[in-house]
């Protein structure tokens, strides 16, 4: 039996669970040690944890984008290294992946995202693409590609921002690359910030296919068959088109988005147990959910700490606030692309392309895990969000009662 067994029965006071240890969970686990008598504890599958804004630089070999958990995760939270195979949530049991169960008070569900579907159901020959959305794939990615000639083509299906980034990393450092990119180059980003785009790819020897006869409609092994009928040469191809969330909640009997997101109100609680609050990715509050981001996650992160805290303190949680800034692209290690937005996150005029684009990048990644350590640190004293008044409007506009707390 492990000896997680029932772990909550030995404690005293109320017992919070977070399960999920990326930028959401992390967030949120360092915000809830703000109550001293509460006791915390962290389930995730690794010790490790992944930057996963740069698991493309690790496809690559460029950086190793894990390090140790506890470097960003305050003294004061539990790690348990396993995986939760169910929630329970009429008894607020969890049950794990290496045997026995945790027993919970308030439950994080902070599990993230991971590559949209790609399989034989979908598209013929999907199970033989590789991902980049969790640091195993990238692992094994980066493995096959070590022992691929550098003169051997290479496809990136997905002209989103992970497509992209993933593609001219590789670019940069000596593949043959070709993003399919399905329709547009960079969907989210301004017309002037997508034709700079364009440039840099083409610098670096991207050859980018756009809008009809670049969507990958089978994989077969030495190529990929295009709409239109065209073949294109691949010996790796890497599927980076569009994010799912996990199915725990789905099998769990939680409901859920088309995308797997935890449906819960504008507190984050899930719409079928007050005790369940969602974060990150894995979140779809008032059914509009963000885009799926660490810009999203670390704004997510500690408000669900918060709604978790105001309720053990018998106040109502509070509304979400989340506004983005803009969109960061690094393309190589020697450019990138800054596309500012508004708080909504649709893209304006302004960008900053280049070196400069790229130096940007790189201090937000560092900023990220300086935000996530200061929070381990100083649990509660800083707001890391922002309030974006169109979704207020449009929730007022549409449905009152969403903005009232359960």
């Amino acid at each position: 039996m492990s000896p997680h067994t029932h772990a909550s029965a030995d404690r005293h006071g109320t017992h919070a669970v977070v399960l999920g240890g990326g930028y959401a969970g992390v967030m949120a686990a360092n915000r809830l040690t703000h109550k001293h008598d509460l006791t915390v504890t962290m389930i995730n599958p690794r010790s490790s944890f992944v930057e996963r804004i740069r698991l493309h630089q690790h496809v690559a070999g460029t950086h190793a984008a894990a390090r140790n958990l506890r470097e960003v995760l305050s003294d004061r939270v539990d790690l348990v290294t396993d995986t939760v195979t169910r929630i329970d949530a009429p008894t607020r049991r969890l049950e794990l992946a290496g045997g026995g169960t945790i027993d919970y008070d308030y439950l994080v569900y902070a599990v993230g995202s991971g590559s949209g579907p790609a399989s034989t159901a979908d598209m013929p020959g999907g199970e033989l693409t590789y991902r980049v959305s969790t640091f195993e794939q990238a692992q094994h990615l980066h493995t096959t590609l070590q022992e691929t000639p550098d003169a051997a083509p290479v496809a990136v299906v997905g002209g989103g921002l992970t497509g992209i980034e993933t593609a001219a990393e590789l670019a940069g450092g000596g593949r043959r690359v070709s993003l399919l990119c399905g329709g547009v180059l960079g969907p989210s980003l301004h017309p002037r910030a997508r034709q700079r785009l364009r440039q840099a790819l083409g610098t670096l020897g991207v050859e980018v296919r756009e809008g009809s006869g670049s969507r990958a409609v089978a994989v077969e092994v030495g190529h990929i068959e295009l709409d239109g009928g065209r073949r294109l040469p691949s010996e790796v191809t890497i599927w980076a088109a569009g994010f799912t969330a996990s199915d725990l909640g789905a099998r769990s009997g939680l409901r859920t988005d088309a995308a797997g997101r935890l449906r819960t109100d504008e507190t984050l609680t899930s719409i079928d147990d007050p005790r369940i609050v969602a974060a990150g990715d894995a979140a779809a509050p008032s059914d509009l959910p963000l885009r799926m981001s660490c810009q999203a996650a670390m704004q997510l992160g500690p408000q669900a700490a918060e709604t978790v805290l105001r309720r053990l303190a018998g106040k109502p949680p509070r509304p979400i606030g989340v506004a983005f800034v803009g969109q960061c692209l690094s393309l190589g290690r020697k450019a990138g692309l800054i596309q500012l937005t508004r708080r909504d996150d649709s893209p304006i005029r302004l960008h900053t392309p280049g070196r400069a684009g790229a130096a940007i990048k790189e201090i937000i990644c560092s900023g990220t895990l300086t935000q996530l350590r200061f929070e381990a640190r100083h649990p509660g004293r800083m707001q890391w969000w922002q309030t974006d008044p169109r979704r207020r409007r449009w929730l007022a506009a549409a449905a009152p009662q969403r903005l009232q707390s359960r």
